[in-house]
């Protein structure tokens, strides 16, 4: 309940005092300070129209800065999640105990494709000594011609493909019967094959390696993981044993299904090698949910210190603008202090007329963000991320702006005193 009379501003006057008491000093609502701010910001409607647009852009690039963030960090984990996260390899060392077999054998890829949750896995033999071996393309050495090039061998088994998540470009991979007969044959991988000038293997194409001929009845392409491949020659295990050495598998590649990762990583070292687990080593992708959110979190630090850039740039432009308003309006000050209004009444007014410049601003900043979040989605085939309380705090975020902003001109405009502001 109100314990003053309001009076109309009209009415309003320095007054007389009654007798024994002191000039009151009529009260303002806050219809009447909300009327009387509106009427200043509609006064000049293409000035603030455009301190509004300062705002607009400030908030609009804040929501679409958060949002594609967002957005594109879904995408990210979501490819995180279909490669890495369901990629285990398992290590094996290179120097077995003395008298005994390797640890893994190649027959132990089976057991491994046996275990619930594994999708597809390969083995792989490599070595310092064949990591870089030159390949020529024909056995003719011509003067000022170039038809060698240095390239990594391996031996792999036949499920390499898959386990790779890649697909045959041309030919085949080689099978069991390869294996068994120990057949001189080779796949390549496609940039591999590109460097020897091999496109097609229907003519059977040979390429020689330490002077004896390998029929390449393949090319390996689109590989996703152990990428490296691509430039390598890859040979069947038992001819790579008999020739290159390769006798002993040095890494296991396993794909399973999503949230089995870290069960297979615990079971396989045991299908691989019984009794001597322990020896073997194991990569396994971090938790999903921790990488989500650290993908998105890192994504949206960047982008959110881009978005309070420009949030501060429309900042100075209400205050700016308000500061010369309140520069421009010294006479309308100077009367309505003459007429009894206070310093709190005439701060608030201009303090009402920036927050209502903010909120419009964050408004329709918020609208337009929004609109361009979902276009850009659209054009990249992403599906948007929109936060509801991004949308419902971008109005507030832009009338905070704007009640920050005309702090000091507000501040400026209450201190004014009614005789110097008439005199001006």
């Amino acid at each position: 309940m109100r314990s003053r009379t309001r009076v109309p501003h009209a009415a309003a006057s320095v007054g007389t005092a009654p007798a024994g008491g002191s000039v009151e000093r009529p009260w303002m609502d806050f219809r009447d300070l909300w009327s009387e701010a509106l009427a200043g910001v509609l006064a000049r409607p293409m000035r603030s129209a455009l301190t509004t647009l300062g705002t607009v852009l400030g908030i609009a690039t804040l929501v679409i800065t958060i949002g594609i963030s967002s957005t594109a960090g879904n995408q990210i984990v979501g490819r995180f999640d279909a490669l890495t996260a369901t990629s285990v390899t398992v290590g094996v060392p290179s120097v077995a105990a003395a008298g005994s077999g390797p640890l893994v054998d190649w027959s132990g890829v089976d057991a491994v494709r046996r275990l619930a949750g594994v999708e597809s896995a390969a083995a792989i033999a490599d070595s310092q000594e064949t990591a870089s071996v030159e390949v020529r393309a024909n056995d003719v050495v011509a003067p000022g011609e170039v038809s060698g090039q240095t390239m990594a061998v391996v031996a792999a088994s036949p499920t390499l493909p898959a386990a790779v998540r890649g697909g045959m470009t041309a030919g085949r991979f080689f099978d069991d019967g390869d294996i068994a007969r120990r057949d001189r044959v080779a796949v390549l991988g496609d940039q591999a094959a590109r460097l020897l000038g091999i496109g097609s293997v229907e003519t059977a194409p040979a390429v020689f390696l330490k002077g004896q001929a390998y029929t390449v009845i393949g090319i390996l392409g689109s590989v996703e993981r152990e990428q490296q491949l691509a430039t390598a020659m890859i040979l069947p295990p038992t001819t790579a044993a008999d020739r290159m050495g390769l006798g002993t598998v040095t890494r296991v590649l396993i794909n399973t299904s999503l949230g089995a990762a870290n069960q297979v990583a615990r079971q396989a070292p045991i299908a691989l090698a019984p009794g001597a687990e322990a020896s073997l080593t194991v990569r396994a992708p971090a938790d999903p949910a921790k990488a989500r959110k650290g993908v998105q979190g890192d994504v949206n630090g960047l982008f959110l210190v881009l978005g309070l850039v420009s949030l501060v740039v429309g900042a100075i432009g209400i205050a700016n603008v308000t500061l010369v308003t309140v520069i421009e309006r010294i006479g309308e000050i100077g009367l309505r202090r003459a007429l009894g209004a206070s310093r709190r009444q005439v701060a608030g007014q201009f303090l009402v007329e920036s927050t209502t410049i903010g909120l419009l601003g964050g408004v329709v900043g918020a609208a337009l963000g929004m609109v361009v979040v979902v276009i850009v989605s659209a054009v990249r085939e992403w599906t948007p991320v929109l936060d509801v309380r991004l949308a419902l705090g971008a109005p507030v975020a832009g009338a905070l702006v704007g009640l920050l902003a005309g702090l000091y001109p507000s501040l400026r405009a209450s201190r004014m005193e009614p005789v110097d502001a008439l005199r001006s």
